[in-house]
Parts: structure tokens; sequence; C-alpha cells
């Protein structure tokens, strides 16, 4: 296998060949540039590389284009003879038409195999991202997972989660002592944002059986990396959920695999497209997860690659961690991409040859400014380069060809047909039918019950043992009578009238004296 993933031709004649190291291609990269200049195109050319060298790739297809990693190109093709001649400048000699081994997933399971995780595996945190949670709504939702995990009530798709969240609202106020306020208003705003999940496709991300890891990093028969590919032309219409997928994904890369070190080549390489969706208006800790990740998780041997129209969509310091870069054309037509222009010719390590920041502006379709780590993990110095042409079918392939490839995929099997196991949902359910039939059988009990046994049961009769008569019956009812009398008197007496009547007599007696 191939040491190296070569890109194309540098130098003044193109003849100077620059490739991406695979011992360095675990420390990240960026494909950059303006809409048209060339991008997809890169993308698939180092997919083509990375799985000829064995490594599995993951990449989104946003446009639909990068379908045709799937079928080799042909003689056919308009650009065919145009290909050609850019091979012959560039010195690529053993440039041959091949596909490569292809998996596709659908987050809707129309035009890949269902790729789904469980509410569980996502966590709070990214599907708090995911709903656009305030502070307290998000509070409320770890409630909800601290609940869920004491009472052993799995959350695998999203009606496990409404049920769980109807249940708390319920029990509000024994929940509230526990782990602090929990509000009604609050869990109505989530069960909402989770309406909206629902309209947006985002019932189709939950459920089982959850996506396996291992899946996205096989190879075929003969070594080569199998390249996986994520439809994500519809999901796109859903921004927020297509970013906190890929993130999720990243995640649990490096939360499951295993340290590495620095291999010979990576396990994995990720290319995440349309990277600024993952840091629009995302919180500071969400950001700085992903700057952990991107950190760490080289270590795991899985290498990240950006892609995205300006430098200046990434963070500065997760930008700072992308060793390997692409950059395509940027336009300057406002002050704003003038500054961001020349912040981006900034982080390249200068050629002589050329002014990196006007090399920038004036590369061609198809042209890039590049530098790929050297020995020791040293950036390259700064090169224009003729990216060479792709040996895959470029552009979309026919929904026949898609078909065929789906169809021997042995992962429809497996992930074909959804299961619906017992989970929160069918506990709380359970427990909702008990309740209902105990108190059913209640009240048929209480039908079957004698008028006399009902109204002892409602304290509306006394059944206790009667006191005999008394011979003192006569005296009774004069002490009763008198009593009553008294009592009239006393009444009285404490009203107005009475102390009248007593400042009367006591005003009398003290006359007499």
């Amino acid at each position: 296998m191939d040491k190296n993933v070569f890109l194309g031709g540098a130098g003044e004649d193109y003849k100077q060949p620059q490739s991406l190291t695979l011992k360095y291609a675990n420390r990240h990269g960026l494909i950059a540039g303006a809409t048209g200049t060339g991008k997809t195109v890169t993308l698939q050319i180092l997919a083509e590389g990375f799985s000829k060298a064995g490594v599995p790739v993951f990449l989104s297809d946003v446009k639909g284009d990068l379908s045709g990693l799937a079928k080799a190109g042909s003689e056919g093709h308009k650009l065919h003879q145009a290909f050609q001649d850019r091979a012959s400048r560039i010195g690529f000699t053993d440039y041959v038409y091949a596909a490569c081994p292809v998996t596709f997933w659908d987050l809707f399971g129309e035009q890949g195999h269902p790729v789904r995780t469980t509410v569980t595996e996502m966590g709070p945190l990214l599907l708090s991202r995911l709903m656009n949670l305030s502070e307290a709504q998000e509070g409320i939702l770890n409630i909800a997972f601290r609940v869920a995990d004491e009472e052993g009530m799995p959350l695998l798709d999203l009606k496990d989660l409404q049920a769980l969240l109807v249940w708390i609202g319920e029990n509000r106020a024994q929940l509230s002592l526990r782990y602090g306020n929990v509000s009604t208003a609050s869990v109505g705003a989530i069960q909402r944002r989770l309406l909206v999940l629902e309209n947006e496709g985002g019932t189709n991300l939950f459920g089982e059986p959850a996506l396996e890891l291992s899946d996205l990093m096989r190879t075929d028969e003969n070594g080569q990396g199998v390249v996986n590919i994520l439809a994500s032309d519809k999901l796109m219409g859903s921004p927020r959920l297509y970013a906190t997928f890929l993130l999720w994904l990243l995640s649990e890369l490096f939360e499951e695999l295993p340290e590495v070190g620095d291999p010979d080549k990576p396990k994995l390489v990720f290319f995440f497209d349309e990277a600024h969706l993952l840091f629009e208006d995302a919180p500071k800790v969400l950001v700085d997860k992903v700057e952990q990740v991107a950190r760490l998780i080289r270590s795991k041997g899985v290498g990240v690659y950006f892609i995205s129209q300006n430098p200046a969509d990434i963070p500065e310091d997760i930008l700072g961690q992308l060793g390997n870069r692409v950059q395509h054309a940027l336009r300057a037509f406002t002050a704003r991409d003038r500054k961001n222009l020349r912040l981006a010719a900034e982080t390249y390590r200068e050629n002589p040859a050329f002014d990196t920041e006007t090399a920038i502006r004036e590369v061609g379709v198809g042209e890039a400014v590049t530098s790929m780590l050297q020995k020791k993990g040293v950036p390259g110095i700064v090169e224009r380069t003729l990216i060479r042409p792709p040996a895959t079918h470029l552009g979309p392939i026919a929904p026949a060809d898609r078909k065929a490839v789906l169809a021997a995929s042995p992962m429809q099997a497996k992930y074909g047909e959804l299961k619906d196991r017992k989970s929160a949902f069918e506990i709380l359910k359970a427990r909702a039918d008990q309740a209902a039939l105990a108190a059913a059988e209640a009240e048929e009990n209480e039908e079957k019950q004698t008028m006399a046994e009902r109204e002892f049961a409602t304290a509306r009769r006394y059944s206790g043992s009667r006191v005999g008569r008394s011979s003192s019956r006569g005296m009774r009812q004069k002490d009763t009578f008198a009593s009553a009398m008294s009592e009239a008197v006393i009444k009285e007496l404490k009203g107005t009238t009475g102390r009248k009547i007593v400042r009367g007599i006591l005003g009398g007696l003290f006359r007499a004296k």
C-alpha cells in the first residue's frame, strides 16, 4: 500500500509532486475555498487516495455529487480528455479509472441504509444543542436522563423521551424537592421542541438497531478502505440536525476507540462538510467539546478534515490544529473579505517564489494553495498546486446504480428493519395501564357493596353499640333544658344587651351605697 496520498503537481511547471503523508494524516486538515472553486473534487480525490491506501472514510454528500465514488470514471465522460491532459501535465503517469468500495447511509433511509442512534447515546448536551434549549430547559433534560437511569428505563427513541417528560410533569412536586425546580412551562417547551424535531425528520435518527462504529471502519476483500457516504442533500434542510449528528458521531469515535498513539496510517478519516454549521450559534461548552475532540482524537487514529468556504468559519483554537491544508480561491469583494484573505494567507509557511495572499486570490478552478505536514509534523512550504483528476465518476450516479450498491451491501440486513424493544415508553404505559386497571377494579368492587356498606365506607352511618335507657330520663331532660337556658343567658350576657344589663345592675349597687 502507498504511504502517501497524491494530490497534484506544484512548481512552475506543475511537475513537483504534492502528497499528503499517511503517517501525518491523523493530524487533521482543512479544505477551504469559495463556491465553485473545486472543493468537492478535492474531497473526492482525497477519499480515493485514502481508500486505495486501505483507510476507511466517512463523508457527507451535501450535493449528491460524491456518490460518483462508487463508479469508475469512463472515457465517455465529457471531461475525459481534460482529465488526461491534466494527468500528463502534472506527471500522473499511473492515472487509471477505478471505483471505490462504497456504503451509502441516509438518516431518512431513502438513499442509503438507515443510520440511527439512541436518545441515551446522544446525551443531554447534544440534544439540548439540537433543540436549542435554554439553560433551565437543559437542566430538566438532565433530570430526565437521571430519572431514566435510576428507574431503569432505556431512552431509545423520541416517544420514550416524550413519555418520560409527561411523567416528570405529573410528578414535578416530588422531583423538585430532590433535583430542583421542575416547571410545567419548561417541560412543555421541551415537548414543543421535540415536536419541531419530529417535523424535521429527527424521528428517523433515534431508534434501534443503533449504528456500530465498527461498520464504518471496514475494508473490502482487496484491502481497500470502504468509503461511507452519508446522503445529506435532504438533511441539509435541517442544518442543526445535520451538524449535531456529525458531532455525535465524532464524539462516539473519540469515546469508544482505544488509544493507538501515532499509527502508520489512520484507522478512519472523517470529512466534515459545511463545517461552519457546527459552530454557528453554538454555546461555548459545545465549541470547547469540539476543540477537545479535535485535539485528542488523533491519538485514537482518526483524522478529521473540515470543509468550509472560509477558514474564518473555524474557531482559531481548532484551526490551529489543522496541519494539512488545501486552500482554493477566496474572493475579496468587501473589506471583510480582504481581511479574511489576509488572515488565511498568514497561517501558511511562506514560499519566496510567490506571494501567498495573491496566490489564494488568483488560483483557478481545480487549482489550490496547499501545505502538507512533513517530517516530524512540520508544516510544509506553501505551494500552488494543480489538483489531480479523479479516478472515479465525476458527478452523481444513476438511481439504478445506487440501488445495486445498496442491494449488494451486507448492511441492509443489519440496519434495514427498525426494532422497538421494551423501553421507557412501554414501561410507563404498563404502569399507567396497571394503575387504570386497579382503579377500575376498585370502582367495580364499590358497585358490588350493599348500600349500608357504602354508607359505612363513606362515614355516613355509625354502627357502634347503642347506649342503654336510663331511669333518670326526666332529670336529663330537665338538665338539658336548664343547660340550654343557661347557655342562652350566658350568650345574651356576652352580647351588647347583656353588657348594658350588667352595667345597670352595678350602677344601682354603687348608688345604693
